[in-house]
């Protein structure tokens, strides 16, 4: 993934240079959760299990993203790993299933001050209605 912060394209039409808001703009998510995003995309056939940091250099932050071929026999068979073959964990990186999207969802932390963030923030909000 490459260093920076989010730049946005550059807007058409007249404004202020100061509501353009392009410039010292933060992703909602982290570097490593949009990593195991695009390489989800890349690889359609497979699963995300998890990721890893591996370093960077002036450059690019480099993370190492864990795939699993859920068709494979030798997965199917693996009373382990055969978890993933099912439906429900079918394009689990999208839904924040994986160890960096759990953190970016707020659920690493538990006990009292974090009652809001279970099961989701937004299913949270939508009981009290």
């Amino acid at each position: 993934m490459r260093h920076g912060g989010l730049n946005r394209h550059q807007i058409k039409g007249g404004r202020k240079p100061s509501a353009r808001g392009t410039k010292k703009l933060t992703p909602a998510k982290s570097g490593q959760r949009i990593v195991e995003e695009r390489t989800a995309a890349h690889y359609p056939n497979m699963e995300v299990l998890n990721s890893y940091w591996v370093g960077k250099d002036g450059m690019y932050h480099y993370f190492e993203v864990i795939l699993v071929d859920p068709a494979h026999p030798s997965i199917v068979n693996d009373p382990k790993i055969n978890w993933i073959s099912a439906f429900p964990n079918r394009r689990r990186v999208l839904r924040g299933k994986t160890s960096a999207g759990q953190k970016g969802r707020g659920l690493m932390y538990k006990g009292k001050g974090v009652e809001k963030v279970r099961p989701s923030i937004r299913a949270h909000q939508s009981k009290g209605k």
